[in-house]
């Protein structure tokens, strides 16, 4: 589901950034002097979705079992809030951010001379992360999630075309609602997929073609997933596990169909990092240590309604059936986004604007 609203580039104020934050996504709890505290940094729906979310559920489980208070920090502005305080020099008041993707990381990389986050060192778990996730190649990131951006379909409306030149027939004119890749993650994967597809030079002619057939852009996936959901379009671009939340509630499944355009879906992992200069280094390491277990790696999977980073993680029996893997995953490491991604993005941008 939709996670991250994409990295501000300039325009994020500092005083802005630092306000954003004052209490926001805590507990509400105060630390004692018994205890460590462990500040960790995500966005707002890894503990507040409508639906589920793991949040809550680690907080428990972590804090029985470690020696320690565990504080979720979910500033409006989420990992940009941090940007933002490094760029002042200012201390960033968190231990660990929960939940970047290589693009968040190549635009820390770009934003900041200093580095905001430290190797992540030997945490044990790393040796069972599926091959094809790990996305930062100096180590700081350690994927422990990952979904796949597809098209969800209600079936008993349409048929979703199997390949992206199919999206442009004209029995599909007006079908699809995507979002907006410069302020949506599901939107900026899919915008990177149609990139992998038709490459630098050739994506833009295919989104002129996608808005001569009536696309409709929205902000967000909760602004597109909830078109569809009142039968404004047939087609949403969204996740591939879209029919683990539709079971869980009961929904008519034929309504929540997946398709894997040219039989692929693009992954999307999500990582974890200790801040340089962390309160709790150690602790940081522990927790992320903890994420990774097997037993956690489930939970997180279920209650986030996307796909364990490792290979051992504990799921459902029943949780392939309705989570559906892509024939061929598709992404860009992240030394393919460097220098890159920020163009793609304002070039789509600019092309929208004018049409």
């Amino acid at each position: 589901m939709e996670r991250r609203s994409f990295l501000a580039a300039a325009g994020a104020t500092v005083a802005t950034s630092l306000a954003g934050c004052s209490g926001i996504g805590t507990t509400g709890e105060t630390s004692t002097e018994s205890k460590q505290t462990l500040v960790v940094g995500t966005y707002s729906p890894f503990i507040d979705a409508p639906s589920s979310s793991p949040g809550a559920w680690l907080k428990e489980q972590f804090e029985s079992e470690f020696d320690a208070r565990l504080v979720w920090q979910t500033p409006s502005n989420e990992l940009n809030h941090y940007i933002e305080r490094k760029k002042a020099g200012v201390d960033v008041e968190a231990d660990l951010y929960v939940g970047l993707n290589a693009d968040d990381l190549v635009r820390v990389d770009e934003t900041l001379d200093e580095s905001l986050f430290a190797d992540a060192g030997g945490v044990s778990g790393q040796g069972d992360i599926k091959d094809g996730l790990t996305f930062d190649p100096e180590g700081r990131a350690v994927p422990f999630d990952t979904g796949y951006v597809s098209l969800v379909f209600d079936g008993t409306a349409t048929t979703a075309p199997e390949s992206f030149e199919g999206l442009l027939a004209e029995d599909h004119a007006g079908d699809l609602i995507t979002q907006n890749p410069s302020s949506s993650d599901t939107g900026r994967a899919f915008m990177l997929h149609t990139v992998k597809q038709f490459g630098a030079d050739g994506y833009l002619d295919y989104w002129a073609d996608l808005q001569d057939n009536d696309v409709r852009v929205l902000g967000s996936w909760d602004d597109s997933y909830s078109a569809w959901s009142e039968g404004e379009a047939p087609i949403v671009t969204s996740y591939s596990t879209d029919r683990v939340y539709a079971n869980r509630y009961d929904q008519n499944l034929k309504k929540h169909r997946i398709r894997f355009l040219n039989d692929q879906g693009y992954a999307n992992p999500e990582g974890m990092a200790v801040f340089e200069n962390a309160n709790e280094p150690d602790l940081a390491r522990e927790f992320m240590q903890f994420l990774l277990r097997p037993e956690v790696q489930g939970e997180i999977a279920v209650r986030n309604v996307s796909f364990p980073a490792t290979t051992d993680a504990k799921l459902p029996s029943d949780y392939a059936e309705f989570a559906l893997e892509p024939p061929e995953p598709v992404t860009f490491t992240y030394d393919e986004l460097q220098g890159s991604v920020s163009g793609w993005v304002d070039d789509w941008s600019q092309q929208f604007a004018q049409n």
